[in-house]
């Protein structure tokens, strides 16, 4: 299979504090790839790197075999939460338009393709007939919809998602991850949850990370697997920072 992630070797310190420490990771096409892990462990720094918004202090990111800066135009980023007010005055239509506007261009200005384009994205995520509703009125669940539809409206192959249902009640977590499994049947996934009924559910690869990346085993992902790879894993990593505190990138 085609890879469409891949890290070597590679590490990232916030002003010599390592934050990850020598990840290898290989993505491939088609797959539903779950990070768990700690708060602080660098779950999002991670996909920061991938997205080309951070670089390494060692080692390399591929996305698609090219570096990340190159190549962005092909993923579809979902963050934690949008940056709306409530009372911000845009409809669900404009948010997801949002995705189609092309980097550098102050004021939007799109065309009949763009707004074809928005209207099949919606469709993608149940809310057609939610277009010209007030983003600020939505419900939670709704509104993480419309964020995904953003994302895909340019349609990329890599859909990245950072905690896609935090703050969600469990009915619209459980509409999320399904409607995240039928996306996966057209597009590479890469979540970070903390939800480890999600991971074992949903995902086909999954890996837990806290400055170190370990993947899970081969077989079967199951939510006894995933459990105790984040026990076993997370015992590990408190004797290792035990052993060696500082924590500090030697070059």
């Amino acid at each position: 299979m085609a890879k469409v992630v891949e890290m070597k070797e590679v590490s990232f310190a916030y002003e010599r504090r390592l934050i990850l420490d020598r990840i290898e990771l290989a993505v491939e096409a088609g797959d539903f790839f779950g990070v768990i892990g700690p708060n602080g462990g660098g779950k999002t720094t991670l996909l920061r790197l991938i997205l080309g918004s951070l670089e390494p202090v060692r080692g390399t990111v591929r996305l698609f075999a090219h570096p990340p800066q190159k190549t962005s135009r092909l993923v579809g980023y979902v963050p934690q939460s949008g940056n709306f007010k409530k009372d911000f005055p845009v409809s669900v239509l404009e948010v997801v338009l949002m995705g189609r506007m092309l980097p550098g261009k102050l004021f939007p200005c799109y065309s009949a393709a763009d707004h074809s384009a928005a209207q099949a994205a919606l469709e993608a995520v149940g809310l057609q007939e939610l277009a010209k509703a007030k983003f600020g009125e939505l419900s939670g669940g709704q509104k993480q919809r419309t964020l995904i539809a953003r994302a895909l409206v340019a349609d990329p192959q890599l859909l990245i998602l950072d905690e896609p249902t935090a703050n969600l009640d469990h009915r619209a977590e459980q509409e999320i991850y399904t409607l995240l499994k039928a996306l996966n049947q057209k597009v590479t996934i890469i979540a970070v949850s903390h939800d480890l009924g999600f991971v074992s559910s949903y995902v086909n690869k999954v890996a837990y990370l806290n400055r170190n990346l370990v993947l899970h085993p081969p077989g079967k992902i199951s939510p006894a697997s995933v459990a105790e790879l984040y026990q076993r894993v997370a015992e590990g990593a408190e004797q290792r920072v035990t052993s060696d505190e500082s924590g500090v990138v030697k070059r």
